[in-house]
């Protein structure tokens, strides 16, 4: 596969895990949540209990502790919300555009690199991100952002943009689905080369029109993350 400049600057750095670095990668397993999973026929993931059910045993069926994947992944679970649908299918929102790690509610999340910190939002649109915190990162002579969505409340109280952030110190823990947009517990990361004008908040799911854009704009977290 052949990197742009900037995509093997991401491959090449060291970084910090988003959770506990105790928890070997053995503890991980893939999850796949697009339309092609047939299993996930037989789950009603409209239905945050059904879904939560479903994932949940998917990790403890493989003995692991955490389930990640989803870059790019096609999902139906966004046809629940119509901030995600538009009337024709080349419009409707429902490709991934950052990775998710599935793991329990109040789960710290540390800052994989060193920052600072760019804005943070508590987005609460049905089926949206909930809190929200993005990152400002300038490493060598690029200039990035992450995104860390479907926090706790406590993650954005008494924050200042602006603050540096230190690679590896905690910097928020995941929401319940009481306030995370109604998913199970689990956080959205993601890179973004241009964040436009955007605080608080960045498009993590894509229409097909878009996506070329969206993709270029938003590499794959495993860049950094480094899981499979």
């Amino acid at each position: 596969m052949l990197f742009s400049s900037f995509e093997s600057f991401l491959q090449s750095l060291d970084v910090h895990s988003l959770v506990d670095p105790s928890i070997p990668k053995a503890s991980y397993i893939p999850l796949d949540l697009s339309i092609n999973n047939t299993e996930l026929k037989a789950v009603n993931v409209s239905d945050v209990e059904d879904l939560e059910r479903y994932i949940w045993t998917s990790i403890k069926t493989n003995k692991a502790r955490i389930a990640y994947g989803g870059y790019l992944e096609k999902r139906g679970i966004y046809q629940r919300s119509a901030y995600f649908n538009q009337t024709h299918p080349e419009t409707e929102r429902n490709i991934h555009l950052g990775l998710d790690l599935w793991i329990e509610a109040e789960t710290p999340i540390f800052a994989p690199l060193s920052g600072t910190i760019h804005s943070f939002k508590n987005n609460t649109n049905y089926g949206d991100y909930g809190p929200t915190i993005v990152l400002k990162h300038h490493i060598e002579e690029f200039e990035f952002y992450t995104l860390y969505g479907h926090l706790s409340l406590e993650s954005i109280e008494d924050l200042e943009v602006g603050v540096e952030v230190t690679q590896g110190v905690q910097i928020a823990t995941l929401g319940t689905t009481k306030v995370n947009g109604d998913y199970p517990p689990h956080l959205h990361f993601q890179i973004i080369k241009d964040i436009q004008e955007c605080k608080g908040d960045y498009p993590g799911v894509s229409n097909q029109l878009d996506l070329a854009f969206y993709k270029n704009n938003c590499p794959d977290p495993n860049l950094l993350l480094k899981l499979y």
